[in-house]
């Protein structure tokens, strides 16, 4: 893709008016679907390095990358989104971007390397400051591929930064496992963080036609690095929060309990990495194409919300039902504490997923500013529980993150929606019945199971798997049948089985659709006028 014209401005065609809805669907189904191809690779990678390597050679890598992660996303969250929501941009300006990007990548990544030692005497682990150095590399390269996958999120071509994300992952999984099997240890998790940002810079610049001429003094540029920094410094509060845990696991437990934590957490976030995280870019693209605070964007944004509290509700109950020996099927009986663990996760997953877009209403409002003041609030709710629960080890931290997201759910969305007069009602309307269904299937399929005695009581990992089978479909069948009842019958999934061809990659596209049908609960008292934005900041 070429992104510019000979005169310097973007070009690539971002969708009509009649095609955007079309753009946007078909934007999010590639984009999960290639994510369920990373999930596969990575899961069976996961299951054999779980039978390769040690929990302990896990933990000594996440403790280096628990800090580096932070330092490589510098570029990742801020400039992204500023290019994707952005009304105009040009070459020179993109331009100034990736130098300055690039820059702050280089300077980090020296920062980090010479900060191995202090992060070895930190955790009493001399073998953290060799990995450190060889991670440090990360940092540049994760920085150098910012901008060309921005310019390709912004002309929704989510087939190709899918595309890169699948082949940058599978090469980094086949290199990880292949030093792991030659008997590397740690070190071949060390090869799979480097691999990855390599593989995907290289492919980026392969398939972004763009050459950035020299930096120079263009307006817009201050305004731009403005809006990131307030997004960086939203993500690196937010990125604090969701790594004090780990530092303090590693810190207080050493890294075998590490090691087992970091496994349940990872679970924990299944449901976010393959339903919500997938999709934030082709969301943000869509929304920001729309009037802010129209009746037609809070349509989309509810109708969007909906369809994921009616899967990730689901989901989410579904694997704090079978979780704990799920984790026994894939990784095997010594990683059972992981298991034991992941049962306090559990009932925090499906509150997580509708937590989560709140954030998408400040990026696409154009409001990073409200983002960052928002996580400052999260990040000391989340610290006060994540203190609070420490005394009961591992499981009291995942405890505190379960608390965390049900205490603040009805806040964040009240402060989101406050510049568009949104209120929390619409959003509550849209989920309500979600929630309350995953509840009432979840206890009932608990119940059930808890005096089928010969399923409870069978042994070893034959045992785990078929308790996962039965729990599994026996909750899929109380779930989809509370929804029914709650909403007075199956509109919810006749609505959701004619979505998801649309999303089908290999669905052949219709020249027009229809706007979203009908609006969830809770919007029908949206005004049909726009709705004026207070103090709206578009920069």
């Amino acid at each position: 893709m070429k992104p510019f014209d000979a005169n310097g401005n973007f070009h690539p065609p971002t969708g009509a008016d009649g095609g955007l809805r079309r753009l946007a669907v078909r934007g999010a189904g590639v984009t999960v679907f290639s994510q369920g191809v990373v999930f596969a690779v990575q899961m069976i990678a996961t299951v054999v390095l779980a039978r390769l390597l040690a929990p302990s050679d896990f933990g000594v890598v996440i403790m280096v990358t628990t800090v580096s992660l932070l330092l490589m996303s510098f570029g990742q969250n801020g400039y992204p989104e500023a290019v994707i929501q952005r009304e105009k941009i040009d070459q020179l300006l993109a331009s100034n971007l990736f130098w300055i990007n690039c820059g702050m990548g280089l300077v980090l990544a020296i920062a980090f390397a010479a900060l191995g030692p202090l992060l070895a005497r930190f955790y009493g682990d001399p073998r953290v400051a060799p990995v450190a150095a060889c991670i440090s590399l990360t940092i540049f390269l994760s920085g150098t591929s910012v901008l060309p996958l921005a310019l390709l999120k912004r002309a929704l071509r989510f087939s190709v930064t899918s595309t890169i994300d699948v082949v940058s992952n599978v090469v980094s999984v086949v290199a990880s496992i292949v030093l792991a099997l030659a008997g590397w240890g740690y070190w071949a998790l060390v090869a799979a963080v480097v691999v990855r940002p390599l593989v995907q810079t290289i492919a980026a610049w392969c398939l972004c036609a763009w050459v950035p001429s020299f930096p120079r003094r263009v307006p817009g540029t201050a305004s731009i690095v403005r809006f990131a920094l307030h997004v960086y410094g939203r993500f690196s509060f937010n990125y604090l929060t969701r790594n004090t845990d780990n530092l303090l696991v590693g810190w207080r437990f050493g890294p075998a309990s590490l090691g087992f934590y970091k496994k349940a957490y990872d679970l924990f976030l299944l449901p976010a990495n393959q339903l919500l995280i997938p999709v934030a870019d082709v969301v943000l693209s869509t929304l920001s194409r729309l009037e802010r605070g129209s009746a037609e964007y809070k349509r989309y944004f509810l109708n969007g919300l909906s369809v994921l509290a009616f899967v990730g509700l689901g989901a989410g109950a579904m694997l704090t039902l079978a979780g704990k020996d799920l984790i026994r099927v894939l990784l095997g009986v010594k990683w059972g504490e992981a298991g034991h663990i992941f049962t306090f996760f559990g009932p925090g997953i499906g509150i997580m997923l509708i937590y989560g877009p709140s954030g998408l209403l400040h990026l696409s409002l154009g409001r990073a500013d409200r983002w960052f003041r928002w996580v400052v609030v999260e990040f000391g709710v989340t610290v006060l529980l994540f203190t609070l629960g420490l005394r009961w080890g591992p499981v009291g931290i995942a405890s505190a993150w379960s608390a965390s997201f049900w205490i603040l759910f009805i806040p964040a969305y009240w402060y989101a929606g406050r510049p568009i007069h949104f209120g929390v009602t619409p959003v509550l309307g849209a989920v309500w019945r979600y929630v309350l269904a995953s509840l009432l299937a979840g206890c009932a399929s608990a119940g059930i199971i808890h005096e089928i005695r010969p399923l409870v009581g069978a042994p070893g990992i034959p045992g785990a798997l078929a308790r996962t089978v039965v729990t599994s479909l026996l909750f899929l069948v109380l779930y989809l049948a509370a929804i029914i009842m709650l909403h007075g019958g199956p509109d919810p999934l006749y609505r959701f089985a004619r979505l998801l061809p649309e999303m089908l990659p290999w669905t052949k596209s219709r020249k027009s659709i229809s706007p979203p049908e009908t609006a969830p609960p809770g919007l029908e008292s949206v005004p049909e006028e726009p709705v004026a934005v207070s103090g709206r900041v578009i920069p």
